[in-house]
């Protein structure tokens, strides 16, 4: 699946692996913890945005046609936002993750995910081999 515009960072910077560094080591893991954080904050901030577009910009139009518009405007919006809600969610699962020490391994065949697929993606949870299988797996059952 591909990040649609609101699962995008804004303003990081790639994490620099030191030579001999054990994957996921805390220093690791704390870039991680902070890139989901602002991922998490951004998003937050983009709700509060919503909220208050949507407080000011809610009239009573006299005409059917702008009515309706609005509401579908307003209906796109919180479509939007329950979509970033459930992201925010995975983003905590996430974090928990991270402090419980299980972070960074597929959950199917228990290799490394990998820091550029993570950055790319801090919430995945298989490895790149795995994910593409259940891609296809998905397509060909149409589950």
């Amino acid at each position: 699946m591909a990040n649609t515009a609101n699962e995008r960072f804004t303003n990081f910077t790639p994490y620099n692996i030191k030579e001999g560094e054990e994957y996921m080591s805390t220093e690791m893991q704390e870039h991680f913890k902070e890139l989901l954080l602002q991922w998490k904050q951004e998003l937050m901030e983009e709700v509060d945005r919503t909220m208050h577009h949507m407080q000011e910009e809610a009239a009573n139009y006299a005409d059917p046609s702008d009515r309706a518009t609005q509401e579908e405007e307003f209906s796109l919006e919180l479509r939007t936002r329950d979509r970033e809600r459930k992201l925010i969610k995975k983003i905590d699962q996430t974090i928990d993750r991270i402090d419980q020490d299980d972070y960074g391994f597929c959950d199917q065949c228990g290799i490394e995910i990998g820091t550029r697929r993570l950055e790319a993606r801090p919430t995945a949870t298989l490895c790149i081999d795995c994910k593409t299988l259940a891609e296809i797996r998905e397509r060909q059952t149409g589950i």
